[in-house]
Formats: structure tokens, C-alpha cells, sequence
């Protein structure tokens, strides 16, 4: 009788089940997206309260008077003429070129650096030879590389990219190179014990144990990419090429502080939004994969 009625039953009990899994799921789902929106937040507001501040204190400077208002405009100013600029489509161009420049040294900057640490990093006797010269490389300010740079490529996208590369490949490189040095030896006794050999070792053991270190040269492979490119749209102005350098230079010209400074927000946004959407995202990749952060915070 009572196996009649487990039968019976069976089939009521497997629907119960799968309506309470069906809750735990849209419960878990409402969870994940309440836990999404919340991770958005608290990576947002301390930067939104930064900016706050910083405008906050700007316009306190301009209160002060301590310089004339058409030397050092006040936040309204300068942000209303950003924005007639921004509808005007004219920043945007410019951004546009600018970052079309960016892009395209870093990407060879990066596949130079990369290339380098490798190497270096493999090779004892490499290390011994270029290990100094690569920091000393790094250490160099990028505008001492322009008249070299002039004298090379004249005044041309060459120069640019050039001086870009030098400013940015160092980083890259002493990065894939830290990252190597700072695989503990366990991890590589293991590779070896598992059959891993040569390039199969740092492909397999050495590269993946490195990616914290390597992003961060990237990024600051980056910074200094970044840094360079401005200094050289300032110093090579190419006719008929309205870049963001130009924009700072020919605001300068003719004492437009509030386009000056509306142009030097453009480049501060822009080098916040590559480092929160890029490389933060990659370092909190990497750091939850290798189990260095709470996912759920």
C-alpha cells in the first residue's frame, strides 16, 4: 500500500521540485543582478565624489581670485564652451585622431615590448646585457626623443609613432619581465615534473603565472603611451591634421583658456575611461581567476 502510494505521488513531488528550482534559479538570477548593480556602484561613486571635489575646489580657485577669470575660467565656462564644441563635432574628431594614433603606436609598442620581455626573460645572458639598459630606457623623458625624432622623420606621423613606441615598449617589457621573475619555483618544479620543457614550460607555467604582472606593464606601457602622444601632437603639428595636441596648442595661440581646458578634460576622460573600461576590467579578471579578490565584492 505504501509503495502504491510513492508511486502515486512520484510525479506530484517531481513538479514540487521543479518549481522550487525553478524559484532558487530566478531567486539566484535577482541575486547576481542585484550583486552586478551593486559592484557597478561602488566601483562608480568614489570616482563621481572624486570628480565632485576636484570641480568643487576649482571653482573655490576662481572664487579666491587669485587670477584674472579670462586667465583661469571657472568650471561653468569652461564646460559650457566643451560642450559647443562637443555639438560642434570638433573635440570629437580630434579624439578621434588622436586615439586612431594611440592605438596604433601602442599596438606596435606592444608587440616590440612583448617580443623583448620574452626574450630577455628566457635567456640569462640577454638579461645580464639588456636588463639595465631596458629600465634606463624607461626612465627616459619621451620629449628627449623628439629631436631625434624630427631629425629622423621630419615632421610626420613617423616621428609621432616613433617617440610613442620608445615611451611605451620599456614598461611592456619590464613587465612580461617581472611577471617572470616572480613565478614562484614550485609552479615551475611542478611544470617540469608534469613533462613541460623549454617553450612548453613558459608557454604553460611561466606566462600564465605572469599575466598580473604583465597587465600591469601594459597599463602602464599605456600611461606612458598616452603621455608621449600628447607631448608629440604639441611639438609636431602636421598642417591640415586638427589632433587634440593641436587643439591645445592653437588654444594656447590665441589665449583660449577655456578651450585649453576644456581640451585637457577630454584627455583626462579619456585616459580614466581606457584605464576603468580596459585595463581594470583585465586586472580584476585576472586577480579573481587567480583568487586574489572576492568575486561577489
Amino acid at each position: 500500500m505504501r509503495a502504491d502510494i510513492a508511486v502515486h505521488d512520484r510525479p506530484h513531488t517531481r513538479e514540487l521540485d521543479l518549481e522550487i528550482a525553478g524559484l532558487d534559479a530566478l531567486e539566484l538570477d535577482a541575486g547576481r543582478r542585484h550583486s552586478r548593480v551593486r559592484r557597478v556602484w561602488s566601483a562608480t561613486w568614489p570616482k563621481l565624489t572624486a570628480i565632485a571635489i576636484a570641480i568643487g575646489l576649482w571653482q573655490v580657485v576662481v572664487w579666491s581670485g587669485w587670477k584674472p577669470e579670462y586667465v583661469l575660467p571657472g568650471p561653468g565656462a569652461v564646460f559650457s564652451q566643451l560642450w559647443d564644441d562637443l555639438l560642434a563635432g570638433d573635440v570629437l574628431e580630434a579624439a578621434r585622431l588622436t586615439l586612431r594614433r594611440a592605438l596604433w603606436g601602442f599596438a606596435l609598442a606592444s608587440l616590440v615590448g612583448a617580443l623583448i620581455g620574452v626574450l630577455v626573460s628566457r635567456w640569462r645572458i640577454l638579461r645580464v646585457a639588456f636588463g639595465s639598459f631596458i629600465t634606463g630606457l624607461q626612465t627616459m623623458p619621451s620629449i628627449a626623443w623628439f629631436p631625434l625624432a624630427l631629425l629622423l622623420f621630419q615632421r610626420s606621423e613617423g616621428a609621432i609613432t616613433f617617440v610613442v613606441v620608445l615611451g611605451a615598449a620599456p614598461a611592456i617589457a619590464n613587465g612580461v619581465i617581472n611577471g617572470a621573475d616572480h613565478v614562484p619555483p614550485l609552479l615551475l618544479r611542478s611544470g617540469r615534473v608534469l613533462g613541460a620543457r623549454g617553450l612548453g614550460l613558459y608557454r604553460t607555467v611561466t606566462m600564465p603565472a605572469s599575466l598580473p604582472s604583465i597587465i600591469g606593464g601594459f597599463k602602464q606601457g599605456w600611461a606612458f603611451a598616452w603621455r608621449s602622444l600628447m607631448a608629440g601632437e604639441l611639438l609636431v603639428i602636421i598642417a591640415g591634421v586638427p589632433s587634440i595636441g593641436f587643439r591645445l596648442q592653437a588654444a594656447r595661440d590665441v589665449q583660449d583658456t577655456p578651450g585649453l581646458l576644456g581640451t585637457m578634460i577630454v584627455i583626462l576622460v579619456i585616459g580614466i575611461l581606457v584605464d576603468s573600461l580596459v585595463f581594470g576590467v583585465a586586472e580584476r579578471a585576472v586577480r579573481t581567476r587567480w583568487g586574489l579578490v572576492d568575486p561577489t565584492h
